[in-house]
């Protein structure tokens, strides 16, 4: 895919782009600056991907359109801040009530999970048995969200609180989703939490950075010292972790420039009111279209470029932006360690799956009522401002 001569223009893109990145050095951390950087960065990648992309769409239009985008969601996401009333506050006894609902609604989850298959297999195996797999329509919200959203809010908890024996109880749950889901995230999420515990010890900010920077480098060091061996380790963080989503961009484009947009007919809800186009869900879709399998994609190439079209693709992500900045409101106060390992999840989950899976499915509304629930004195000393 690499052509020389669109060199220059990838450079000049990229770096127009990254005009914008101040908006991370004069703001403070919130869930949109953890959300909003890994959406920044993918979108970058788009933009020097889109200098060498041989798919068939109008590129320049593409490119303004992903950079005016990711600008309209960064605005709110990461300058709407305010600490929203809180006219009723729970005590810190009723939120351990709450806490032990959570850890048994997780560990139930797991179980009923596991009588519908479980079985060790190897990672490379996954998608050949993920894909014989039926479970009930409440049961995928339910492991979605307790996978998204419940299990790092409880282990959050615990491991900020010193209770060390119910934080590593919640990282053996987290694991035992992988033999009966065969998802990546349950086999990486403990180590991922672990990882986010101790970049925590930074600044919210440089943590949010540190997250993906040092994965990646991990990644690039790999593969140029050790070689073929680490080739499974890029794979999965080099490549799906950051190439990926900027690759879904660049299919989504193409696809939509031949096909007609879907006006939101993809989100179950509002199906029944608007005309569809699309025959199956649009991960499949793709997966009958491109050989990268079932392709989903962040809102940029969903509630954008696949709902809306280029020109109105920024609008969709203001508005997107706007409830990651109501999530903003509704956790300040909490210390930037809660928010980061709490939602240290929601940045992998968000550059990968349409928006109103994020919220709908993955429970993305659970964690801003959690974040409100919680006692800023939860954690010891004053709620921060």
């Amino acid at each position: 895919m690499y052509d020389p001569a669109g060199l220059t223009n990838a450079i000049a893109a990229t770096a127009i782009f990254c005009l914008i990145a101040p908006l991370f050095v004069f703001t403070r951390f919130s869930f949109g600056y953890l959300c909003g950087f890994y959406l920044f960065t993918m979108v970058a990648g788009f933009l020097w991907l889109n200098s060498f992309s041989k798919l068939q769409y109008d590129h320049v239009a593409a490119g303004i359109s992903a950079g005016l985008s990711c600008l309209t969601f960064l605005l709110p996401a990461l300058l709407i801040t305010p600490r929203i009333g809180r006219p009723f506050e729970i005590s810190e006894r009723s939120f351990e009530r709450i806490l032990h609902v959570i850890v048994a609604f997780c560990l139930a989850t797991s179980i009923a999970a596991a009588t519908y298959g479980f079985r060790v297999v190897a990672i490379n195996d996954i998608y050949q048995y993920r894909a014989e797999l039926q479970f009930p329509t409440a049961l995928n919200y339910a492991i979605a969200s307790t996978m998204t959203v419940l299990i790092p809010f409880a282990y959050a908890c615990f491991a900020l609180r010193h209770r060390y024996w119910m934080a590593a109880a919640m990282l053996a749950i987290a694991i035992s989703f992988y033999p009966s889901t065969f998802t990546k995230i349950a086999l990486f999420t403990p180590a991922w939490l672990l990882c986010m515990t101790l970049l925590s010890i930074f600044l919210g900010r440089i943590a949010t950075i540190l997250s993906l920077f040092l994965p990646v480098l991990a990644g690039v060091l790999l593969i140029i010292t050790i070689g073929e061996p680490m080739r499974r380790y890029f794979g999965i963080v080099n490549a799906r972790m950051l190439s990926v989503p900027s690759v879904a961009m660049d299919v989504y484009n193409e696809y939509f420039a031949q096909h007609e947009l879907t006006h939101f007919c993809q989100i179950w809800l509002l199906k029944p009111f608007v005309s569809c186009a699309l025959k199956q869900q649009i991960s499949v879709e793709m997966n009958s279209t491109y050989p990268l399998g079932f392709l989903n994609a962040s809102l940029f190439a969903t509630e954008g470029i696949a709902s809306v079209g280029l020109w109105a693709a920024p609008l969709v992500t203001f508005a997107c932006g706007l409830v990651i900045g109501f999530g903003n409101r509704l956790s300040a106060g909490l210390s930037e360690r809660f928010i980061l390992i709490s939602a240290a999840i929601v940045p992998q989950v968000i550059t990968n799956v349409p928006f109103s899976t994020l919220i709908l499915t993955h429970g993305l509304w659970l964690l801003f009522l959690l974040w409100y629930l919680t006692p800023r004195t939860l954690f010891g000393g004053p709620a921060e401002p």
